[in-house]
């Protein structure tokens, strides 16, 4: 992907305000002309794919999905560059395991504090959720992630506003999700993996194959579609500046 379709990407939503005096005159002296309106701060914009002819997918594992301790092994030999989008809550004491896991490449983002679904909520309990993980995140291995996933996938303005102050750059969704049972479910489209596609890999529920069990057959799936993964922090990259 070119740096310009990047940009284009990650400043969806950067219009500044239209102008409403309509270009006409005002009758103020010029010390009571109040200062022009600054435009309005850039919304993340959301992803659920990413508009790539490279031929890679995205491999991103939720809440504390990535616990099993074989995950890392696989995760070494196979040098996957998976995103782990994590929350507090789910973690608890397990951080050090994701800090060995963030050591042999994969990379650590924001799923909030405490898994809420933040659709609905009032901005100051939602900028709470999301700057929050940012601190523990930030204390913990030293980085300021700039991808977030909203739990469940439900999200509106208010959280895009406040993901923005917070320092994230794109909110991430997915178009396909891997099951307990290893098969996928898509949210839309031709039901098979294409360029671009981001898989969600959730904590499993009930019986369940282990984790790197799951994601090596996951893995024969993408190679028989000719496909790879690719890293997620590549193709969304922070805006100069910030």
């Amino acid at each position: 992907m070119t740096t310009a379709a990047l940009t284009a990407l990650l400043l969806t939503g950067c219009a500044p305000a239209p102008d409403s005096s309509g270009g006409k005159s005002t009758d103020r002296a010029p010390h009571a002309l109040a200062r022009p309106a600054a435009p309005p701060a850039a919304l993340p914009p959301v992803v659920t794919r990413v508009p790539t002819r490279d031929r890679v997918v995205f491999l991103t594992y939720d809440d504390g999905a990535g616990r099993d301790p074989a995950f890392i092994g696989l995760v070494r030999e196979r040098r996957l560059p998976v995103t782990l989008f994590l929350t507090d809550s789910v973690v608890g004491p397990g951080y050090a395991h994701f800090a060995r896991l963030r050591a042999v490449g994969a990379s650590i983002q924001n799923h909030t504090l405490d898994h809420l679904a933040l659709r609905g909520l009032p901005y100051a309990g939602q900028r709470a959720e999301i700057c929050g993980q940012q601190h523990k995140l930030t204390s913990r291995f030293g980085i300021r992630p700039h991808l977030f996933r909203p739990p469940h996938g439900r999200y509106d303005t208010v959280t895009r506003q406040a993901a923005s102050t917070c320092g994230i750059r794109a909110l991430v969704l997915w178009r396909a999700t891997l099951t307990a049972g290893a098969g996928l479910t898509f949210t839309g489209g031709v039901p098979r993996l294409a360029p671009g596609d981001i898989v969600s890999v959730p904590s499993a529920e009930g019986p369940a194959l282990p984790l790197h069990t799951r994601t090596a057959r996951l893995l024969e799936t993408i190679e028989k579609r000719g496909l790879r993964v690719g890293r997620l922090e590549d193709y969304l990259q922070p805006t100069p500046g910030n």
